[in-house]
């Protein structure tokens, strides 16, 4: 079992920033593909972002692109997502998701292995 580590959420205004991590303490970890997903209250967990090991691995959900980037430090095992220009519908528990080494995922959850408790993104009008 992988226990993926998660920090950076957190109460923001309407127009403003946050920076989500998530540690994931996996061998090999330049060979996981990693994303973001997120559910608001009494909505169906959706992709938000992902990125991989090679150039053009990384994308995100239209409801995000231009406004969030992801990004990875591979000597920290860790993969950022960094959230700007905020809107309230951006509200919900964000979770980190890790593949299985090698395996190249698609925006399903299903295809991925690993996921982390969930941390909670509020944004306020």
């Amino acid at each position: 079992q992988v226990h993926l580590v998660e920090s950076g959420g957190g109460l923001v205004q309407a127009g403003g920033s946050l920076r989500l991590s998530c540690e994931a303490p996996v061998r090999a970890f330049t060979r996981h593909f990693v994303a973001w997903f997120r559910q608001a209250p009494e909505k169906e967990r959706e992709f938000v972002s992902m990125i991989g090991w090679y150039i053009g691995s990384i994308n995100y959900a239209d409801s995000v692109k231009d406004r969030f980037a992801i990004s990875r430090d591979n000597a920290q095992n860790t993969v950022y997502l960094q959230m700007n220009s905020l809107r309230p519908e951006d509200t919900a528990v964000y979770y980190c998701a890790v593949a299985a080494a090698g395996r190249i995922p698609s925006r399903s959850s299903r295809t991925y292995d690993y996921w982390g408790q969930g941390i909670q993104v509020a944004v306020s009008s």
